[in-house]
């Protein structure tokens, strides 16, 4: 990838405890209608399927610089959305415990943005497109049903634009707050000759809170529709820019003592950085004729990578070392098809769905040194050149049968292949070929029931299978230092087992149990993560469980309070040896079985008492954590805090729109805490350090 095309602006365009809720109906709350994807049933309410699943809507009241989807996820049972203060590195995201152990973008877990896949068929996904601007909704799906999404879907994210309508608003957006932060937004939302668009355009930029973290991005997303060919046809566009985002780096122990907001040494030395580009496009078609619907969706696009790590010439002087700078440059797309039918079986509902998708990305994977004589942080000599091609060929069947009118059930199958294959064309002196090739397949069925107690409160218990295949980057360096992939890795294959209650009272009354289980063999784990590079391997048998509860409930008419709360044991089932320090390359020492896997806290809460009087808008947010094992051995762990945070915001209706300003106070009680951590870090630079007391203020201006 040429550095100059990297640096492309876009242009920015203008239960079971039921009895323990209230159960009084004295205000029905109406939410807008949901077709239900994330379990592929259309027309059917989540409450009445045997899933845990939580939607987030992004409505026009929140606060803060709507820069990630982590500003909106902290209520979620069940997911860790951790903001590491560092634009370079994506947010950490696990569900369940799924992907906590990835040290950089999203893995274990399915993102998809608007029906467009944001996970690539070895299950590596990112969430820095995804846009809170131009979103009308998240969707999180937890537990079993995950697996009817196929690869690496310990959990699914699903972010959905709004549908333009006639006589939306169209909105800018202002926000300003600590370390010189900035966030520029424009929504056009609406209808109008037959045509509905909602178009959303951000930028942002930040100094950073930590030294070394500035950062800028550029994002534009768009859903643009009408009626075509008796269906629905819409455009689903989406662009990101974001140029040489500094990386500070994590933290030793010491370091944070010392000074929490430094940045590694290493990090100004070498100016680690890391520039992203991206432009996709995706065409969905659907049409229902009778008792039968159709799906065609297609999608392409282009993703560039440019980082700078902080490694030494001296490890680069092994001839087998794929030096300092990464540099990507890959293209990717999928189609998929679906076919739906709703009638009756025995005289009672059936909806039936099957389909088939496709998925394929190419990657040009070069690497250089990062050093020119003297010079460090400067591209130097290549030291790898290959092509990379993973894909991906699914079929999938789900029916969902109400057979009683108190019973239903709900059971899926999905068989998926993916193929990896690596061309190396850097074959020099005593580096070899290290060209290879590696297939995984799978069948993962998934079933469960739900009962309804009464018309508020339902009962369900579902069970399933799922896998997940290395990525590309867990494939790339063997754990033994030796040349060549490490195609020896096997996929992770699980066992997954919920049941959970909810009761959903007509007042709002709100309140969800699940326990769950998940038993995994093969684990994949980090064997190694120093100078740069992260080697991976199959660690054995490891279970994850827990409880996760969500109670909401409107203690007045203007005053709603929402309560979350998981506990989850995360531990090793068959012990296996590790490193115990840098530099070792034969793990010597055991983790027992019973250990707890780094990157999961054992409780986390969160809680928000919002105030809505008239024009004004009040609330009072605090979450909190258990402390969190940050290695495999547990010599290093980060403690556990509680965050206070503030918001206010008041509206004025005008002739000719809304103009609503809102401020934000974070950590009000300015703690000190660990934000998040970067799990068996090879320097011992584990924490990344969560901010001060910092604050920002806003104004939106909506007019039809």
């Amino acid at each position: 990838m040429n550095e100059p095309v990297a640096r492309r602006r876009l242009p920015l365009l203008i239960a079971l405890l039921p009895a323990a809720a209230v159960a009084q109906a004295q205000t029905t709350t109406a939410l807008p209608t949901v077709e239900v994807q994330a379990a592929r049933v259309q027309g059917i309410d989540p409450f009445a399927l045997p899933a845990s699943q939580d939607t987030v809507w992004v409505d026009d009241d929140r606060s803060g610089a709507s820069a990630q989807l982590s500003e909106a996820l902290a209520g979620v049972p069940g997911l860790l959305a951790r903001d590491r203060q560092n634009f370079a590195q994506d947010t950490q995201l696990s569900i369940r415990g799924f992907g906590a152990r990835s040290t950089f973008g999203v893995r274990g877990v399915r993102v998809v943005v608007d029906g467009v896949p944001a996970t690539m068929p070895d299950g590596q996904g990112q969430l820095s497109h995804a846009s809170l601007l131009g979103a009308e909704r998240i969707e999180v799906l937890r537990g079993p049903f995950s697996a009817l999404y196929g690869n690496s879907s310990g959990g699914v994210l699903q972010v959905w634009s709004a549908q333009g309508q006639a006589g939306d608003p169209w909105r800018l957006r202002v926000n300003a707050g600590a370390d010189n932060t900035l966030s520029v937004g424009a929504q056009l939302r609406g209808a109008s000759a037959g045509i509905d668009y909602n178009i959303a355009a951000n930028h942002f930029r930040t100094d950073g809170w930590r030294d070394h973290s500035r950062a800028r991005r550029e994002s534009l997303n768009a859903r643009i529709g009408g009626e075509l060919a008796g269906g629905r046809l819409e455009l689903l566009l989406n662009a990101l820019d974001a140029p040489d985002a500094q990386d500070p780096l994590g933290l030793t122990r010491a370091q944070v003592a010392a000074n929490p907001r430094q940045a590694t040494a290493v990090a100004t030395q070498y100016n680690t950085r890391k520039s992203v580009s991206q432009q996709q496009a995706g065409l969905r078609w659907t049409r229902e004729t009778g008792a039968q619907r159709w799906q065609l969706m297609g999608y392409g696009g282009q993703r560039e990578v440019t980082q700078y790590l902080a490694i030494p010439p001296g490890p680069q002087a092994n001839p087998l070392h794929a030096g300092g700078v990464i540099d990507l440059d890959g293209n990717y797309g999928g189609v998929d098809v679906r076919w739906g039918w709703r009638g009756d079986l025995a005289g009672r509902p059936l909806d039936v769905v099957v389909g088939a998708n496709a998925d394929r990305q190419r990657q040009h994977r070069t690497g250089y040194a990062n050093f020119i004589g003297s010079t460090l942080g400067v591209r130097g000599a290549l030291r790898r050149d290959q092509r990379d091609t993973v894909q991906n060929v699914d079929q999938f069947a789900q029916a969902w049968w109400q057979w009683s009118p108190r019973w239903s059930l709900l059971a899926g199958l999905r068989h998926s292949t993916v193929r990896f294959e690596s061309d190396d064309h850097y074959i020099v002196g005593r580096n070899p070929d290290d060209s290879g090739r590696r297939r995984y397949q799978a069948t993962t069925p998934v079933a469960g029931v739900s009962f309804e107690a009464t018309p508020q409160w339902r009962l369900h218990a579902a069970v399933g299978r799922g896998f997940e295949t290395p990525t590309f980057n867990e494939l790339g360096y063997r754990a033994d230092g030796q040349a060549g992939l490490a195609l020896d890795l096997a996929a992770a294959r699980s066992r997954n087992l919920e049941v959970g209650s909810k009761w959903h009272a007509q007042n709002g009354t709100q309140f969800d149990v699940s326990v769950f289980r998940a038993d995994t063999d093969d684990e994949l784990a980090v064997a190694s993560n120093t100078n740069g590079r992260s080697t991976y391997r199959n660690i054995g048998r490891t279970r994850r469980q827990g409880v996760e509860l969500q109670y909401r409930q409107p203690l007045a008419e203007q005053l709603e309070l929402q309560v979350a709360w998981t506990w989850l044991q995360a531990q090793v089932r068959s012990g296996y040896l590790a490193c115990a320090g840098s530099g070792c390359s034969v793990p010597d020492t055991e983790v027992r079985a019973g250990s707890r896997l780094p990157g999961v806290p054992r409780q986390q809460a969160y809680a928000r008492l919002q105030w809505s009087p008239g024009a004004w808008q009040w609330a009072l947010e605090g979450t909190a954590s258990s402390d969190v094992v940050v290695n495999d051995l547990a010599t290093e762990r980060a403690p556990g805090y509680a965050v206070l945070n503030l918001e206010g915001g008041h509206r004025w209706s005008l002739a000719s729109g809304d103009l609503r300003a809102f401020a934000r106070l974070d950590n009000v009680l300015d703690q000190r805490y660990i934000g998040s951590v970067i799990v068996n870090d090879g320097n011992g630079r584990f924490f990344e350090p969560g901010p001060d007391r910092r604050a920002s203020v806003g104004l939106q201006w909506s007019w039809r």
